[in-house]
Order: C-alpha cells, then structure tokens, then sequence
C-alpha cells in the first residue's frame, strides 16, 4: 500500500509541474513579451520589450481614422496599424493614439513623437525628403464633394473660371494638387487643418467645395447622404503607405512583410469591411508594397 501511495504522489507530483509548465507558456502568450524574436537594437526590439507603441493618425476621417465613442480613433488605418502592433507582439490595449493631421506628419515621425503614422498618408517623393514609406496598403483617388444636388461643379476644370471656392487641409497631396485647376489660388483655395471644418464650411456656404481622396468624401457622404455628393470621377491615384523615420530600413522591411503577411491571411481585407468598405469604396486589388 505504501508503494502504491508513494507511486500516486509522485504523478499527482508530476502533472502538476506540467500543468504549470502550460501556464507558463499561456502567460507568456497572453502578454506578447517574450513570445516575438527579434534582432537586438531593432526598432521592433525596442517596442515588444517595453510593450509599448504610440501611432499617429488622424482623428476626423470617416472609415479609416475618427475618433469614436470609446475616444480612440476608429477605421481602416486604425485597423491595418493594430495589425503591425499584433505582428510586434503588443496588445492593443498598451497603443498610444496621437492625433497627426496632415500639417504635422512628418514632424511627428523625424521628431519621435510617435513610432509610426497611419493617417491616409500619401506615398510622395517630397515626403521621401524627410520620412520612409512601407507600403502602400491602399491606392485612392481624389475627387470632389459638393452640396446635393449642386451639378454646376463636375470636376477639378469646374474651378479654372474663378467663380467657385474649394476647400482642403494644409499640407495635404489633394490641396496641392487641387492648385493646378483653380484661376487665383488666394481667393479660390480655402484651407483648414482638418477636413471636419471643410465640411462645415461647405455645409455653412463658405465654399462650394471639398477636395481630398475619395475613400474620405465617402464616408461623409454616408454619414449624411441627403446633404452632400461627389462631383465627378477621381482625377488622381493616392497610394497610401505607413510612415517610419527615414533611416529605419529593418523597420519598414517589418511592416512591408506584414503587409503582404495580412494580404494573404485575409486580416487586410477584414479591416476593410469591417470600416471604409462599409461607406460603398471599392477595395481592389492588394496593391504591391515598394521595397525602395
């Protein structure tokens, strides 16, 4: 009998070392250190061991980046940066949101204020200047919105006679691009630092109005579509693309292979649906990220 007991303590002994060991390993799961290798001094070190991340985004843009009820911001953007995070193995609880309106994005990436920027950043030389791009994870296209019903305004040659006023965001790729069709820059083209107080401004008469991707005029479309409308087609491509400091190679190859990663496991497309695919937009096809 006394075997017999000896024999049941020790794999009553046993199993409970296993199952510690399991916990263990689900503990370490469960809060993403410890779970990711990755090269020592690397910007994706950096952040899986202090568990920890701050993204630049935009707060005022329907379907890919607004603030909603919770009070971080919401949408398509938001959704492809929680997937980079994931990859890091950093819960989505330990994200810092900063608010990075187009003025200020580059800023925000060369100054540290943030680790990256999803905010329906355009991919443009001038930007390369300064910051790197991964990416890009969409293409969009400019275009124009205008009150229901106002058909005296079809597209970007509607503003070449002087009579119409547009409006954009400061440092924006639309509100530069919008200068090649307006006759007097000075009086045609009004600019605010976010894409709100264009809308209001349309809403309210100050301007005729409202130029920047299409993907963004949708969803304002779709958040009162007795009000406004698209005037037009999209007259540019807008490939959108994650910014990193200029310098961070082996971060931007990072966010690149998760990127293509999310394309084929379907998590790229489940951030679509789930918020600017919801306004109408098409997604497309996944665009091919530029290993520049």
């Amino acid at each position: 009998m006394r075997i017999k007991r000896v024999a049941a303590l020790a794999a009553a002994a046993t199993l409970a070392l296993g199952m510690a060991a399991c916990g263990g390993d689900d503990a370490e799961e469960g809060t993403g250190a410890g779970s990711k290798s990755f090269a020592a001094g690397s910007t994706m070190e950096r952040l899986n061991k202090a568990q920890a991340i701050k993204i630049g985004t935009k707060f005022d843009q329907p379907g890919f980046g607004q603030k909603g009820l919770s009070g971080d911001p919401e949408g398509f953007d938001v959704e492809v940066a929680k997937i980079i995070v994931k990859e890091l193995g950093i819960p989505e609880d330990k994200i810092e949101w900063v608010e990075a309106p187009s003025k200020v994005r580059e800023d925000v990436i060369v100054n540290g204020t943030v680790d990256l920027v999803a905010a329906t950043y355009t991919i443009n030389d001038t930007r390369k200047e300064r910051i790197a791009f991964a990416g890009p994870y969409y293409e969009a296209g400019q275009n124009i919105m205008v009150k229901k019903g106002d058909t005296s305004i079809t597209g970007p040659d509607s503003f070449k006679d002087g009579a119409k006023k547009v409006c954009s965001v400061t440092g924006s790729t639309p509100a530069e691009e919008i200068k090649k069709y307006v006759k007097d820059v000075g009086s045609q083209l009004v600019l605010f630092d976010t894409y709100d107080k264009c809308r209001d401004a349309l809403t309210g008469g100050q301007v005729d109005a409202v130029t920047t991707d299409n993907v963004i005029l949708l969803g304002y479309i779709a958040k009162d579509e007795n009000a406004f409308q698209l005037a037009g087609e999209n007259f540019t491509k807008e490939p959108y693309g994650i910014g990193v400091k200029k310098e961070d190679t082996d971060f931007r190859a990072f966010i690149n292979d998760t990127l293509e990663k999310a394309y084929g496991d379907g998590s790229w497309k489940k951030a679509w649906d789930d918020t600017a695919g919801k306004f109408g937009a098409e997604l497309g096809e996944a665009p091919a990220v530029n290993r520049y």
